[in-house]
């Protein structure tokens, strides 16, 4: 863009992910956003990069907090084998076969079943991410 000043925008683009045989891909089902990545996080700088170019023409800055990416369970739960979604369901008070059936693809949860089980999901990340483990020397 040229010397126009870019405006930040509050604008929420969602960005299904999928996984591919050589990593991933997301798009826009709003936007004609696409883009591929080898992983996860190299996906979503590919993607932020993608929605800056496509809303460059209208002057608009494009962050992090504007993009929201959303995987199915199967999917998400093939890529992050370290989950156990037994003990998951545990943590969560989630009966671990119905667990089961929605990372098998076999049912869909409901918005409030989601909702937990991502609350689950990254209370679990908040609690990896607060922790140190000790190392000898």
């Amino acid at each position: 863009m040229d010397s126009k000043k870019m405006k930040t925008t509050k604008k929420k683009i969602k960005m299904i992910v999928e996984k591919t045989d050589t990593g991933f891909s997301a798009y826009s089902d709003k936007y004609p956003i696409y883009t591929t990545g080898k992983t996860i996080p190299e996906l979503i700088g590919n993607a932020l990069e993608a929605a800056s170019l496509y809303f460059e023409e209208e002057g608009l800055a494009i962050t992090h907090e504007n993009l929201k990416f959303e995987i199915d369970f199967k999917q998400f739960f093939q890529y992050y084998k370290v989950i156990n979604a037994k003990q998951l369901a545990h943590k969560i008070g989630m009966n671990p076969t119905l667990l089961s059936q929605y990372v098998q693809g076999r049912k869909k949860p409901s918005e409030a079943q989601t909702l937990k089980i991502l609350t689950g999901i990254h209370q679990i990340g908040q609690e990896l991410s607060e922790i140190n483990l000790i190392y000898n020397r």
